[in-house]
């Protein structure tokens, strides 16, 4: 089977996709209910409405949403749409649609309707979804709801299309039961705070918009390759595989020239991508063989984090077509570098100012300082509330791999910037005029102007110029929980701010920028042991974190404690993001999802060392062991027959320990199943059965090193990592 499958993996030839610059104009967001569709298909009240709804978040009537029901439906139906789903991100990290028909049966024939109720609201099952308890099985009923600020779209199958409506996913007691409800309170209270603190500044700044782009990380591998693997086929990663002989030691698959095929595949998802308006910009190889970067353009965080999941779901489907499968788990093989998710978050003014850009003299301008403590002091107090925001069974293999950031949290801001508040801190006034640029002059090259900062990939939040950016993300998770935290800690934070600001003013009769100076300060003497500007993957850093502090939530059990803390109940409480029972309803989510993922890897490790592995190891013993008689027989010097009796005793050891210790997994497994507690039955999980699989694959790696190629029926890494 493992033979077949190489055979069909190299016989492939590349799917040739067109691609030009006036086909890419004219097919960018051809599908997407945008501004222009807008315009030609909403009368102009209509219109009106719908815009100012979007800009301002009010609510739009039953009777306005008719109108928009009408125009939307004539639109998609023009482009031969027959369904309409709502389209929405539960508490799985997947997206979720149910589709409905257009037509209706009436008088003998099909009438097309789509109604303002149809748009606006529809009632999926909710207690077939994750909800942490916060709906029984008796208790069915949640609602979907339209999310204006996300346009409809229209996703083209082989044999359909369909209108994909953006929504909301609510209980019928009105708890989140999704990413993008809380994600949206988040923004909404930013943009509140933020624009409170930029009137101290501007006073012509109306909103701030959170603004992101995901850098999103994935492996490809053959199809055919893939299906022969029951690991990457249930569980996302190789749980066996012996290390290639050439793996990415010789850095020269990063940013290398891309293979045909992968280019052809690249190009194919692009020009998809481009009919739904996710602006991709980016292509490269990845430091690892078979991994690959695609990155779009800065958007609205709420769209980014859309375009995010449905970018995921379109690259999957375009593999097909190639012959591909799409892997974002964070760490598919081990050995070598695993996928993430490389937030780059900013803040925007209606007017056109980034507020986290420094300019050229940061000390000078207090506007950015005051975002800048503030995104640090935010950080700060909700560092374990971000590590948990990224914690998964998957993530946990990733973080402080010498290819992530580690799981402790910490600050990278440059050696430019960390002078600005060595100089903040003491006191230390502005100078005049503006900072010399700096430069890099090499004889034949052009003028290469140097950042303010440097970049330090073992930084979990990275200041990159004018923005942070966020590396710890794992590549399957949504963007949109830990986007929620930073935006809902920063919105407290600026609030708190505000509060501090006001209260100088108001009782130490401060001038207003002495008042902020003064209260910058303070922020900054809580918050800087966050702040790190070396290795990160070091042991130093290890010990030096701890004398500050700072946590090392290692693995995911240990790391979701925070999402029921005093501190964050307190927080999204005060805020309205979230009521204890609903943080309590996903800290259970989180650890049964841990859980759950834990054990089929550990139910796929056993059925594989059982069906696989060890027979094939067997059936290569007992060949040793009639190649050793038949060595004796004939007379062989005892030499001979040591050499083979050597290789049979390895074999036959690696064959003992793969049973036993498989066998201990399996028993570890089923005690843990017994334990009721969640959180007892996650740890356990975590330290008794997760903590068992790299010993078992230890054996089951040395057996593929040792076994005739011709008993080994799984694809191995040489052949899955090296796409040809």
């Amino acid at each position: 089977m493992r033979f077949k499958a190489l055979e069909i993996a190299l016989s492939r030839e590349p799917i040739k996709v067109k691609n030009d610059f006036s086909n890419i104009q004219d097919m960018y967001a051809c599908n997407v209910f945008n501004d222009d569709s807008m315009q030609t298909y909403l009368d102009k009240d209509t219109y009106k409405s719908l815009k100012a709804s979007i800009k301002n978040g009010t609510k739009i009537s039953r009777e306005m949403a008719s109108q928009i029901a009408v125009g939307m439906k004539a639109w998609a139906m023009e482009r031969g749409v027959t369904h309409y789903t709502h389209w929405f991100q539960p508490l799985t990290g997947t997206t979720a649609e149910k589709h409905d028909s257009f037509f209706e049966p009436e008088g003998g024939r099909a009438v097309s309707k789509f109604s303002g109720n149809a748009l606006v609201q529809q009632e999926p099952d909710a207690s077939s979804l994750p909800s942490g308890g916060l709906r029984n099985t008796f208790e069915a009923r949640g609602y979907t709801a339209w999310d204006p600020s996300s346009p409809a779209f229209i996703y083209e199958n082989t044999s359909g299309k369909t209108l994909c409506i953006p929504t909301v996913f609510v209980s019928y007691t009105g708890e989140a039961l999704d990413y993008k409800a809380p994600l949206l309170k988040s923004i909404s209270l930013l943009d509140q705070a933020a624009t409170d603190v930029c009137k101290y500044f501007y006073s012509d700044v109306s909103k701030v918009s959170a603004s992101l782009g995901v850098e999103q990380e994935y492996f490809l591998v053959d199809k055919a390759l893939f299906n022969q693997r029951p690991d990457l086929v249930m569980c996302g990663r190789t749980l066996f595989g012996y290390a290639a002989a050439k793996n990415q030691q010789m850095d020269d698959h990063y940013f290398g020239s891309i293979p045909d095929r992968v280019f052809n595949y690249m190009v194919d998802f692009e020009n998809e991508a481009l009919k739904l308006g996710i602006p991709l910009r980016t292509r490269h190889n990845e430091v690892a063989p078979g991994q690959y970067e695609c990155a779009p353009q800065f958007e609205e965080i709420n769209l980014a984090v859309d375009h995010n999941q449905l970018l995921m779901d379109l690259m999957d489907e375009v593999a097909n077509r190639h012959g591909f499968k799409v892997l974002f788990h964070e760490k598919p093989f081990a050995g070598i570098n695993g996928s993430g998710k490389h937030n780059n978050w900013s803040l925007m003014t209606d007017t056109g100012i980034n507020l986290l850009s420094p300019g050229n003299n940061p000390l000078s301008s207090l506007s950015f300082l005051t975002f800048f403590v503030n995104t640090i002091k935010a950080f700060h107090d909700a560092s374990d509330l971000i590590r948990a925001s990224i914690a998964s069974a998957s993530n946990d293999h990733r973080l402080g791999a010498n290819e992530a950031p580690p799981a402790i949290m910490s600050i990278f801001i440059g050696s430019t910037l960390s002078k600005v508040l060595e100089d903040l801190e003491n006191n230390v006034k502005a100078k005049k005029g503006k900072t010399e640029d700096k430069k890099i002059d090499i004889a034949q090259i052009p003028e290469i102007l140097v950042d303010n900062t440097d970049r330090n990939r073992t930084s979990p939040f990275a200041f990159t110029g004018n923005k942070f950016e966020l590396r710890a993300v794992g590549s399957s998770k949504s963007c949109a929980s830990p986007m929620m935290v930073l935006n809902a800690a920063m919105a407290s934070q600026l609030n708190q701010f505000k509060k501090d600001v006001d209260a100088l003013i108001a009782d130490k009769k401060m001038r207003k920028n002495d008042a902020i100076l003064t209260v910058l300060r303070g922020y900054l003497k809580d918050s800087k042991r966050v702040l790190f500007e070396g290795n990160g993957y070091g042991e130093e850093w290890v010990k030096e974190a701890k004398k500050r502090g700072l946590s090392n939530l290692r693995d995911t059990p240990a790391a979701l404690g925070a999402y029921v803390s005093d501190s964050t109940v307190a927080m999204m409480s005060e805020l309205g993001i979230f009521t204890q029972e609903e943080l309590h309803a996903r800290y259970h989510i989180e650890l049964e999802d841990y859980t759950k993922k834990v054990q089929i890897e550990g139910r796929i490790i056993d059925e594989m060392a059982y069906t696989i592995v060890l027979p094939a190891a067997i059936r290569y013993q007992k060949e040793l062991a009639d190649n050793v008689i038949a060595l004796k027989n004939a007379g062989m010097p005892k030499v001979q027959i040591d050499a083979s009796m050597e290789v049979l005793e390895e074999v036959s050891s690696h064959i003992n320990a793969l049973k036993t210790k498989v066998d201990r997994m399996v028993e570890a497994r089923k005690k843990a199943n017994k334990i009721d507690d969640m959180s007892k039955q996650a740890k356990a999980y975590a330290s008794k059965v997760n903590a068992e699989f790299d010993d078992i694959r230890y054996h089951a790696d040395k057996l593929e090193r040792l076994v005739d190629d011709n008993f080994w029926t799984m694809p191995k890494y040489r052949e899955l990592l090296h796409i040809k």
